[in-house]
């Protein structure tokens, strides 16, 4: 007889219950936070502490280790916002839902950026609760639609605020690196000018002592030093103009020029009787200034004088130079603030050149965020014009 096994028909796995939600209460009212646990527990949620303050929350909240706590915003001492804040520091991956009256919806943003996942109102449903609860310990959130309106245009206000600030701040560091590329950029152009009169300075004195000159050739020599030292003088003033030029302050435009014309018979001061405040440091504005008038009393004749006008614009302050030259040469406009190079012997300059003066003056100016142009130019004479950063008066900075 023919007999068969039937094959044996394998059991359902017994499928485990998931784990219950482990809830911390926390409020300073003694009766709402019991009526809240005993919500809870009704709903098959382990409420595994109560604490009414923050303190008392965060020293709880280590022990009995919870996967959501439910935060009352308004607490004595240390509020919710605060206890929250320490709470989601030590414990990133604990769930906080707000709890908040009404009156409370201002506190709500503060209680999202400091970590909570959702909020509810003190009077919501039952329900509301519960969900809220259960939804933050998957790691989601629930907005109670009573106050999310306000909320979300202040999160959205502070976002824009905040992208605003972000936005000046990549601007200011944007600035401040191009104002250090360009003071970079004067420093090493001072220092490969300063190694010209260095060399010759050196290869005279070394001229000097071996051989012993005499007569109209050693006054020669003599007289060559004493230029090319005194040359290598200015060098140095501007070279400690460059490095002080990222030192700024208000500073009165007026003054600084009235300090360099004072050392030029032939310079005369056009300024209003008010203050003209800029953003500038005094060594290096005086040494445009400085590099600027120089250039404009060796290009006009000896009985003319040339001017200084300070002006307070409504972009920026300015300073105009007008000299009574022969005027630059349309083909080299474009050129006049290069500097040409200059080859030297030990004893005489081969070529003239343009020299140092405008491009320098262009250079400090660009590192204090201004710029030196030629404005105008004829005939009759040129005027260049120094335009500087800030301007108006400091409102506490008295007019002098």
């Amino acid at each position: 007889m023919d007999v068969r096994t039937a094959a044996p028909v394998p059991r359902p796995a017994r499928q485990s219950a998931p784990p219950r939600v482990r809830v911390l209460v926390v409020d300073d009212n003694d009766g709402f936070r019991e009526s809240l646990a005993a919500l809870l527990h009704g709903e098959d949620l382990d409420v595994v502490g109560q604490a009414g303050s923050g303190d008392e929350a965060l020293a709880l909240a280590a022990i009995v280790s919870p996967d959501v706590v439910l935060m009352d915003v308004r607490m004595p001492g240390m509020d919710g916002i605060e206890t929250t804040r320490r709470l989601k520091d030590q414990h990133p991956s604990i769930g906080v839902v707000a709890l908040t009256g009404m009156e409370e919806q201002r506190a709500v943003r503060d209680m999202l950026v400091a970590g909570a996942s959702g909020y509810v109102l003190k009077d919501s449903a039952g329900d509301d609760i519960v969900h809220a609860v259960r939804e933050a310990a998957t790691g989601g959130g629930i907005l109670s639609p009573e106050v999310t309106p306000t909320v979300i245009d202040e999160l959205t206000e502070t976002l824009e605020r905040e992208r605003r600030r972000t936005r000046q701040l990549e601007a200011a560091q944007e600035a401040l690196l191009e104002r250090a590329a360009r003071r970079q950029q004067l420093i090493g152009r001072l220092g490969h000018e300063l190694r010209t009169p260095v060399t010759v300075v050196l290869g005279l004195a070394q001229a000097l002592r071996r051989h012993a000159l005499e007569g109209a050739e050693l006054d020669e020599a003599l007289v060559t030093l004493v230029l090319r030292a005194e040359g290598l003088a200015r060098l140095v003033k501007r070279f400690e103009a460059a490095v002080e030029a990222g030192l700024t302050e208000w500073a009165n435009l007026s003054d600084i020029a009235g300090e360099v014309a004072s050392g030029h018979p032939r310079v005369r001061v056009d300024a209003p009787p008010q203050p003209v405040m800029a953003i500038l440091n005094r060594t290096a504005g005086a040494q445009i200034l400085e590099e600027l008038v120089s250039n404009a009393v060796a290009l006009s004749p000896d009985d003319t004088e040339v001017v200084l006008q300070v002006a307070a614009t409504e972009d920026r302050p300015q300073i105009r130079v007008s000299d009574r030259g022969p005027g630059v040469d349309p083909a080299a406009a474009a050129r006049i603030f290069e500097p040409l190079e200059q080859e030297e012997d030990l004893l005489t300059r081969t070529h003239q050149g343009a020299g140092l003066g405008l491009s320098l003056a262009r250079l400090w100016a660009r590192s204090m965020d201004g710029d030196v142009a030629l404005e105008s130019s004829g005939p009759d004479g040129s005027v260049f014009v120094w335009m500087l950063a800030g301007g108006g008066r400091p409102s506490d900075e008295p007019a002098t």
